[in-house]
């Protein structure tokens, strides 16, 4: 792949993003998701659920890159063109910040049941007590979860292998939303799509720590980021959300309410600057920064590669 096209799919996602009318390949691919679990349904066997999930895990990410390869194919010497429309459409640098952008806003206007009503948009915990400061929180958690999954880890795959590797991950990144979770009835069925994207995401969320440090100019990303890292149930997440406390100054994690049990996690960070609606505004921006300089670097590497290639 040209280092142009990456750079191009990457400020092309920055310019349009994801227009809510318009169609996206991964509401396609959660169709698809949708109607091989209420097949599930009918298997109660652990061991043929497992069997299934690791079909399943497999052949969505091969049926997805294997369409995306099938398109670049089909388009002979005008592939860079498909090249640069997939690709664009598969990255999340901008529709992050779009999804949340509204809940800054509503705290900023103090209007708090807005800003609740919006935060609920993007998050599962219960958000109808929640106050500014958690409501600043949440909002926070989801750039900074999301920036690796979302964001980071695309663009990695797309300077790996492409727009096939790009639409691969994609895939196995929205079974991992739909069915890989540990609880019922997704136990055995969805743990292969769950390990799959943790394995797929274990580079990234590395490296994120270091795009975070160098966005924000903050070695205090890459110190807590190292203490408190590996403090959450899951291999990758924290070390992106830890980082972007470190950057920020600021303490994420904690207690969080779902269907109306309590549940307490790690704490990432250290309690510092006031959560509130620009705050949250200037992480927006940090993840901004951090996109645009994943894209340079990711460029500037290619570049190397189709020099000396």
């Amino acid at each position: 792949m040209h280092p142009l096209v990456f750079l191009g799919a990457g400020l092309l996602d920055e310019a349009i993003g994801d227009p809510p009318s318009w169609p996206h390949p991964v509401r396609v691919i959660g169709i698809i998701i949708e109607g091989l679990d209420k097949a599930r349904r009918r298997v109660n066997s652990p061991n043929l659920l497992r069997f299934l999930g690791v079909f399943l895990a497999l052949g969505m990410a091969a049926l997805a890159g294997g369409f995306a390869w099938g398109v670049l194919r089909l388009c002979g010497p005008w592939a860079w063109i498909a090249e640069l429309i997939l690709g664009a459409w598969m990255l999340a640098g901008r529709s992050l910040r779009d999804a949340v952008r509204p809940v800054a806003l509503a705290l900023e206007t103090g209007d708090l049941d807005l800003a609740r009503r919006e935060v609920a948009m993007v998050v599962g915990r219960d958000t109808a007590t929640l106050d500014g400061s958690e409501i600043a929180r949440a909002g926070l958690e989801t750039v900074a979860e999301s920036l690796c999954d979302g964001v980071l880890a695309p663009l990695f795959w797309f300077a790996i292998g492409g727009v096939p590797a790009l639409w691969a991950f994609k895939a196995v990144s929205t079974l991992d939303s739909m069915v890989g979770h540990m609880e019922a009835p997704y136990t055995h069925f969805g743990w292969a799509s769950a390990r799959l994207d943790d394995l797929l995401n274990l580079i990234p969320a590395r490296l994120s720590v270091l795009l975070i440090a160098l966005a924000a100019w903050s070695g205090r990303a890459i110190r807590l980021a190292w203490r408190d890292g590996s403090k959450t149930s899951s291999p990758n997440a924290g070390w992106c959300e830890a980082a972007y406390a470190g950057a920020l100054g600021i303490q994420l994690g904690g207690r969080n309410v779902y269907d109306g049990v309590p549940h307490e996690g790690p704490r990432l960070g250290d309690p510092g600057r006031t959560l509130d609606g620009p705050l949250l505004r200037e992480g927006l921006g940090l993840e901004r920064r951090v996109n645009l300089l994943a894209l340079l670097l990711g460029a500037a590497l290619l570049s190397l590669r189709y020099l000396h290639g």
